[in-house]
């Protein structure tokens, strides 16, 4: 593996460019940002929701998708700041935590109006089972929904503006026309969304759900969407974005983290509404070779919090932890919701565990960590 020479960030990860001189691409990415005006930014979004609250049908000025995390906060809390009525919508996450209850409900508090749409919940077990099982995301519902329903809503209410929060593909690497964008659209979503070349309509023809059944997993239709004139940008775009500050302003607002440093991470602040995002983090080390805890450290590091040197040693102990527990929930009680054991899980591990990146015996058995999970080829350095 080829790492970052200045962040942590290796060449597996998907659409991740090096320049020559072997720095990523999130690394430029946020170099760049030193020369963003922020003032004619901020003017820029407040255009932008003038925009939206002449064009909204509805008593709400613009919608923001939220989950209820740190990022959830700072979006409401920057529009309502502006002076604009946003409404929320949460796309309800696969299996919420009481954490993620807490925090939805400490957002309502902050003043502001949300809607509440959770799946059907048979569906959504099926759906993550599938995921997990075809394309190694157990996540797979969770990332399509958060992106489809809030669109359905907007059509529904006639509000054409949301608010999304950071473009993932600015902040952790990715191609250069996509860090740029200041746009969430169906391209974006087909491309960067987490479909991992699973479309929905896969869905129906191949695993018998019925279309009502995976309704809100679809965007609505081209037609609806070019006449209200939908327009999804991201907010990150327009002000300076950082998760850690972030979670400080939303613990300034009655935010609850966890007592503790999050289990594959090495913070308490962030993936605390979805129990089952410790499995998704360890897929997303066996695949890649690095997980949640490398691509904080890396974002720690560009904001010059901890040196290179510091991270290395932090992600050699906290990434790609086998997930036995996440927020103190047993493995096992996860897994049970959706049909599957301990054995199942390990052997569904190992089929999208990447051979190419770990270490094995010479009878050919991967050798693991005291924590069960494979050991990488080679230390990160």
């Amino acid at each position: 593996m080829k790492y970052c020479t200045e962040c942590l960030l290796p060449d597996t990860k998907p659409d991740l460019w090096f320049t020559e001189d072997g720095v990523c691409a999130a690394c430029m990415a946020f170099k760049n940002r030193v020369a963003v005006n922020w003032e004619e930014k901020l003017a820029e979004l407040v255009e932008i929701l003038e925009w939206g609250k002449k064009k909204s049908k509805s008593k709400w000025d613009c919608i923001i998708p939220v989950s209820g995390g740190k990022d959830s906060t700072k979006q409401v809390l920057v529009v309502k700041d502006l002076g604009f009525n946003p409404l929320c919508v949460v796309s309800t996450t696969c299996d919420l935590s009481e954490y993620g209850e807490k925090n939805i409900r400490n957002l309502n508090n902050l003043g502001v109006d949300i809607i509440e749409f959770s799946p059907n919940p048979h569906v959504r077990r099926r759906l993550n089972r599938i995921g997990l099982e075809t394309v190694g995301d157990i996540s797979w519902p969770e990332h399509l929904g958060i992106f489809t329903t809030p669109v359905r809503i907007a059509v529904h209410f006639e509000i054409p503006l949301l608010i999304w929060g950071e473009n993932s593909q600015n902040e952790y690497g990715g191609p250069t026309e996509a860090q740029q964008s200041r746009v969430l659209d169906r391209r974006w979503l087909e491309e960067f969304g987490g479909l991992l070349g699973m479309r929905v309509g896969d869905l129906v023809r191949t695993f018998g759900f019925t279309e009502s059944e995976v309704e809100f997993y679809q965007y609505p239709s081209i037609r609806e969407i070019e006449e209200l004139g939908v327009k999804g940008i991201f907010l990150g775009q327009f002000v300076p974005w950082d998760g850690f500050t972030n979670s400080l302003v939303a613990l300034n607002h009655g935010f609850n983290s966890y007592h503790s440093v999050i289990e594959g991470s090495f913070v308490n602040y962030e993936n605390l509404d979805n129990l089952q995002a410790g499995i998704h983090d360890y897929f997303k080390y066996l695949k890649f070779g690095f997980g949640r805890a490398s691509d904080l450290a890396s974002m720690h590091i560009r904001r010059g919090r901890i040196s290179r040197e510091q991270a290395v040693r932090i992600v050699r102990l906290r990434d790609g932890m086998y997930p036995s527990t996440y927020l103190g929930v047993p493995l096992s009680e996860i897994l049970g919701k959706i049909g599957l054991t301990i054995k199942e899980f390990n052997e569904i591990c190992d089929r999208y565990t990447n051979l190419k990146l770990f270490a094995r015996k010479s009878n050919g058995q991967l050798e693991r960590r005291a924590d069960g999970s494979p050991k990488l080829v080679e230390q990160i350095k």
